[in-house]
């Protein structure tokens, strides 16, 4: 893994906020590596955006401004679902 990824990731898991910590943190463990230039681009401008309204994207509570509104986030946001529908 190149230094680039791996300082997103560090970032990602160490957020803040519990839950986004387990989004984004689970997200870059398992996609980060697939990702091209432009994905990680819109992964890293994700990480820089405030915590609540990430959180309030990935839960669609508020629409994302267009320049986040990125086929990552949608991503993220299936990655989302697939562990929140997980059996414990």
């Amino acid at each position: 893994m190149d230094d680039r990824r791996k300082k997103l990731k560090f970032r990602a898991w160490r957020r803040g906020f519990r839950e986004i910590d387990l989004i984004l943190g689970g997200f870059a463990d398992r996609y980060l590596a697939d990702l091209d230039e432009t994905g990680l681009d819109a992964f890293e401008a994700l990480l820089d955006a405030p915590d609540q309204e990430v959180y309030e994207w990935l839960t669609e509570q508020a629409p994302a401004p267009r320049e986040h509104d990125t086929p990552v986030l949608a991503s993220i946001r299936a990655f989302r679902f697939e562990l929140s529908t997980k059996p414990d």
